[in-house]
């Protein structure tokens, strides 16, 4: 009995795996559709539409429509603070003049403009997963049930299929640029390598149900060039790659990660640093300022921001990146979030509970543009540059642009910069006439 089961076990696996390499692994690998993954979309936006006229159907009242760009729970005056401190009286001082600081002092505890960056933003209405908007409440039996079929759905049949299709690109990556690598460097070296990347990123986007629309690709990267983007996930490499093939930039890793590391670095140009070399700012400048100067290989990839954010807003870029030379090619990623959460909150989930939640969501859908090259001008410093690169990802991608330092996830702000706001409000205090 027990044979008998085995073989049908064994049966089964072999089905399995011929149809997910001819439906999907091998039309994948040569960038064709099958279409498969357009009606599952179809099905899925029918679905979530319906849902959605179920519960405003149900709520007994309609709920009030907030900015895309904030999930905020108070309403800020935006006005800045020079105009406001313009308004102080010009010679006397008089104790209400603090209640503008209180006020700006109270939103920032209750709220401020940093770490609600680093949680997940809240969605206008119910898209059938677990995490959800905070006004959802029970609708219908019939809404239930869809919830149900869903999770059947996401837990019982997508997630195994997506653990399938990333072994598959995880260890075709491996394999191939192991394979690739012991070729001689050559053209054919280069080619072949550029081919394994492309082809194994786009069976890990078929992994993650992804559905990317990409703008605009006559701005596309080019050799001996450097793309920034700005950062919400892991996978926005992925997303990238799945167009075109990159040599990325970051520190050495162990673990699986670390596997896939030395097999790609020895097929590409990749530029992994130990720990201790990432703290010496110089090293780092002047490896990537010798591969820029190569314009036969590939452009490198940079998230300037150091971290990931919700994909709500682009946050400071740090400026190390823009001391190099060369050309910069911004590029800007919005992930819909309707579809699924692409936003790692690495303080809290870990990297294989991230996963499982990417695995369980319905899809990832965004859209990326390629905006046209950018180059520092004369009069122009590392920061100033940077800053105008960040303005034009964040116009692009509908994103709020601040200028605080994505650090701060994990740091305290530093004194110097209390310091620098402290100066700045002097400032402003003497040059309206409110202090002497």
């Amino acid at each position: 009995m027990e044979a008998v089961w085995a073989a049908a076990a064994a049966g089964v696996g072999t089905v399995w795996l011929a149809l997910v390499l001819g439906l999907i692994v091998l039309p994948s690998a040569l960038g064709v559709s099958l279409g498969i993954s357009e009606a599952y979309m179809w099905v899925l936006v029918k679905t979530l539409e319906w849902a959605t006229l179920r519960i405003e159907k149900g709520a007994k009242k309609p709920r009030p429509q907030r900015p895309k760009t904030s999930n905020g729970i108070i309403e800020r005056d935006e006005t800045p603070m020079e105009k406001d401190i313009a308004r102080l009286p010009r010679v006397n001082f008089e104790f209400s003049d603090i209640f503008y600081f209180c006020r700006k002092g109270f939103e920032a505890i209750v709220e401020d403009e940093v770490t609600q960056r680093f949680s997940s933003e809240e969605l206008l209405s119910w898209n059938l997963l677990t995490r959800t908007n905070v006004n959802f409440h029970y609708i219908s039996l019939r809404l239930t049930i869809v919830w149900v079929i869903g999770v059947i759905v996401r837990y019982c049949f997508l997630l195994p299929l997506r653990i399938t299709l990333a072994a598959i690109g995880i260890t075709s990556m491996i394999v191939g640029t192991t394979v690739v690598g012991q070729l001689p460097n050559s053209s054919l070296k280069n080619y072949l390598s550029e081919l394994v990347h492309l082809m194994c990123s786009r069976i890990l986007v078929r992994a993650l149900s992804g559905t990317i629309h990409y703008h605009n690709r006559e701005n596309k990267p080019q050799k001996g060039g450097i793309c920034v983007a700005n950062h919400t996930s892991p996978i926005d490499a992925i997303i990238l790659t799945n167009d075109g093939c990159y040599a990325m930039v970051g520190q050495v890793h162990g673990g699986l990660m670390g596997v896939i590391q030395r097999a790609t670095v020895k097929a590409c140009p990749h530029v992994w640093f130990e720990r201790s070399e990432v703290k010496d700012r110089h090293l780092v400048t002047k490896r990537l300022r010798e591969h820029v100067a190569d314009k036969n290989k590939l452009p490198i990839l940079i998230f300037p921001e150091g971290t990931c954010i919700n994909n709500t807003s682009v946050m400071m870029f740090k400026k190390g990146s823009f001391e190099i030379g060369g050309t910069i090619y911004p590029v800007a990623i919005k992930y819909d979030p309707q579809f699924g959460d692409a936003f790692w909150n690495s303080s809290k989930y870990s990297i294989v509970s991230y996963l499982l939640r990417i695995m369980t969501s319905w899809a990832i859908v965004c859209n990326v543009w390629y905006l046209p090259p950018m180059v520092r001008e004369k009069d122009e410093d590392a920061v100033q540059f940077a800053n105008r690169v960040r303005s034009a990802i964040a116009r692009q991608g509908g994103l709020t642009e601040l200028p605080w330092d994505g650090g701060l996830k994990r740091a305290k702000v530093k004194d110097t910069f209390k310091e620098e706001q402290q100066k700045n409000y002097s400032k402003m205090l003497v040059k309206n006439g409110s202090v002497g």
